[in-house]
């Protein structure tokens, strides 16, 4: 039998490596067209006049859309916006450019060569405008941002009393760059309408949210939208809006009254599908000679669009991190003339655990103390700042079984105090942090005439194991093998799920299919009981029980027959049920969070500045793993974005034109199997119940959050050089 908690291999897994898995742009529609977006070339101003002629006479368009004869949309194609799943878009309804890389114009070919051929030949001239092309220059004129309901500031106590008593302080900035997603699978779209009813297959973590925002766009019913996608080739955030290609496809394919395919080149990926937008954050410590925080100052700037605002909430881990009395928080956002930011993975903690870990860190080092002890003597029993308990934590024992199992002991605090021949050696330590969110979900469980039991839910697989999750949930729940589950998601028909952002799926898919598994079960057990043919007719439903597809008396294996066989008896008839899961009121009594401890050795080349990261070590506390082996590739996965953040993202703005300049793999380095060497990670695996019925969080996100600030900390320990700004990369520490 299958146990919640098993290594149990991927189901999907197969399907992966023999390429039966089909991703969005891969399905084989007849008839089906191929569309082209084509960009802006500046940041800012007004499309005075496009010449198609040229475009409209080359072999195979078919069609090609401009603001001047693409199809009116209501409210001017401004119903739908509502974050995530509806953002502000770039539909062809006005001639207004707000930056460079927006969506302008759309070709449809017979082929994708013949598209591309077309859309190189559109003259295009614009009126410029002067753009809001400088982050810092736009401090002034910032404005507050909130985010999920959380006001853009927040303090407790009085911070300006607080820190004139402090008796040591850390008074600096921290910066984070502009960031940009780059899963395998770049967004595609294929559309097609029968009449008023429109189909996508989209690259999305939002199928629902598909739905929704292309039935809002053109003002049909939600009904007359499907949305499919039954795999993800990684989202990380990007895909879990939908953005201006989805509708513009499905605005094409209306137009040629056939399907059309779109699919976004790399180079499109930046801008038009959202970012990490760059950081600013003052942090101000102030403590007492002992360690004790008496002030916490967290200011943050970010940038977003001119036309939409979103917040990265760096400081929210300032407000519930450390226990301190005076806690000031701001979030403000400055307006440029570039695409919308939006999630990436660990949106806010993961950019702010890299200024405030780094900043703990810094004052480890002021006060001639160890950074574990600092923290654990400022170690928060409940939250700061909204006074709530926390649902469930165990971060002292993170930092104990992590410091214990990386050799903590052994470091020597000098910095520059060990080496090995040229190589500077360098331990380094941070915390780790991820809000736990789950929000409302449904599932349909179903006992199949073969024996084997359907599993449905209108969820998405991004490559984090959603799959295997429900048909671990589900055998859990019947007492049966894996093997006997058959797991299906990625279909707005199916039972409506949340977005898969927020590290929020398993936490919310889970419960939903372990309610309908039991509402399936009892189902089946009353239609058994009632079946005079049946060996346990007449029984209470209550002490019947189920084993590997036997439905049996308690206690009693042999009793009782194969739910198959019931089923055959009947008609052939399955039997399923709905199961819904909603976050318990109770969950609003708590500050529900997860937590880790990472540590990180690194060796640091002293002539050229080469930082090669030896080893990382963390332990977690994320509740229940629902599957260790897919956990543990999570937060692995999770860490080495870390790493890539202290060493390598950085999508460099050009500041005349407004343009990513390093648009492709070739230039937006990432980690590559050379940079990533030893990685041990950890779960205490104790169980949330607070939070969700079958005790587990979410791990999609925390394992980024505190790894790039443990790798900084390392560096500055290897060669006592303090570097504030991510990437750090060699030419910083040569200077």
């Amino acid at each position: 039998m299958t146990a919640i908690g098993d290594p149990v291999n991927r189901v999907d897994g197969i399907a992966k490596v023999t390429g039966a898995a089909k991703y969005a742009a891969e399905f084989d529609i007849p008839n089906v067209a191929t569309g082209v977006i084509v960009t802006s070339t500046i940041p800012s101003g007004q499309i005075e006049r496009m010449d198609v002629a040229s475009a409209q006479r080359a072999p195979g368009v078919i069609a090609i859309l401009t603001p001047a004869n693409a199809p009116k949309l209501p409210q001017g194609g401004k119903a739908a916006i509502h974050p995530p799943a509806g953002r502000a878009l770039s539909l062809l309804q006005d001639t207004n450019v707000l930056y460079n890389n927006q969506p302008i114009a759309v070709v449809v070919a017979e082929s994708l060569d013949q598209a591309k051929y077309a859309a190189s030949l559109i003259g295009i001239r614009y009126q410029q405008s002067k753009p809001r092309l400088d982050f810092e220059a736009g401090f002034d004129d910032s404005h507050p941002g909130s985010h999920n309901d959380q006001p853009s500031d927040i303090t407790v106590g009085q911070f300006d009393q607080a820190i004139a008593q402090a008796e040591v302080t850390v008074d600096e900035i921290y910066r984070t760059p502009l960031e940009n997603h780059n899963p395998m699978e770049p967004h595609a779209t294929i559309a097609q309408w029968e009449g008023e009813k429109l189909t996508v297959h989209d690259a999305t973590q939002y199928i629902s949210g598909v739905q929704q925002t292309l039935a809002k766009t053109f003002g049909i019913p939600l009904e007359n939208v499907r949305a499919i996608c039954p795999y993800t080739g990684g989202g990380f955030g990007c895909k879990g809006s939908t953005w201006s290609h989805v509708v513009l496809a499905a605005m094409a394919a209306k137009v040629v009254n056939r399907p059309v395919k779109v699919v976004l080149e790399r180079e499109q990926m930046f801008g038009p599908v959202g970012g990490r937008p760059q950081t600013h954050q003052h942090i101000v410590l102030g403590a007492k000679r002992d360690g004790t925080l008496v002030a916490l100052r967290h200011h943050v700037h970010s940038h977003t669009s001119v036309f939409e605002d979103f917040t990265e909430p760096s400081s929210a881990v300032s407000r519930m991190l450390y226990a301190c009395p005076a806690i000031d928080t701001a979030q403000r956002l400055v307006q440029m003339n570039v695409g919308t930011p939006t999630f990436q993975r660990a949106p806010g903690e993961s950019t702010g655990t890299f200024a405030l870990e780094i900043a703990m860190d810094e004052l480890a080092y002021k006060l001639k103390m160890d950074p574990i002890e600092l923290r654990l003597k400022n170690y928060a029993e409940k939250d700061p700042t909204s006074n709530k308990p926390f649902s469930s934590k165990h971060l002292r024992e993170c930092y104990a079984r992590g410091a214990e199992e990386f050799g903590w002991s052994k470091r020597n605090p000098e910095p520059r105090s060990t080496r090995e021949g040229r190589q500077l050696i360098g331990y380094g330590m941070a915390t780790a942090t991820y809000s736990a969110n789950r929000s409302s979900a449904s599932a349909y469980v179903q006992f199949e005439p073969s024996g084997r039991v359907t599993v449905l839910c209108g969820s998405q697989d991004l490559g984090t194991g959603t799959y295997t999750v429900m048909a671990q949930t589900a055998a859990a729940t019947l007492n049966m093998s894996i093997d006997q589950i058959d797991a299906k998601l990625g279909d707005s028909t199916m039972p409506k799920s949340p977005v898969s952002g927020g590290s929020q799926t398993s936490a919310s898919v889970a419960p939903a299919v372990q309610a309908a598994a039991k509402q399936a079960q009892i189902k089946l057990y009353l239609a058994v009981v009632a079946d005079a043919a049946s060996p346990l007719h007449g029984l209470d439903p209550q002490n019947l029980d189920m084993q590997n597809g036997r439905v049996i008396r308690k206690g009693d294996p042999k009793s009782g027959e194969t739910f198959a066989a019931f089923i055959a008896r009947n008609g052939s008839k399955p039997v399923g049920a709905m199961g819904s899961a909603e976050p318990e009121q109770d969950t609003k009594q708590f500050s529900n969070h997860s937590w880790g401890a990472v540590f990180a050795e690194v060796g640091v080349d002293e002539a050229f500045g080469m930082v090669s990261v030896r080893r990382i070590h963390a332990v977690y506390d994320v509740g229940t793993l629902l599957n260790e082996k897919l956990g543990k590739s999570q937060l692995i996965g999770g860490v080495v974005w870390g790493i890539s953040l202290a060493l390598h993202e950085h999508s460099h703005l050009d500041p005349r034109v407004g343009r990513i300049v390093n648009n492709n793999l070739a230039e937006y380095h990432v980690p590559v199997n050379a940079d990533i060497q030893q990685i041990e990670v950890s779960a205490l695996n104790i169980p949330d119940n607070k939070f969700n019925p079958l005790g587990s969080r979410g791990i999609g996100e925390i394992g980024i959050t505190g790894s790039g600030a443990a790798v900084a900390n390392a560096i500055f320990h290897a060669t006592g050089k303090r570097l504030r700004s991510a990437p750090i990369t060699p030419d910083l520490l040569m200077a």
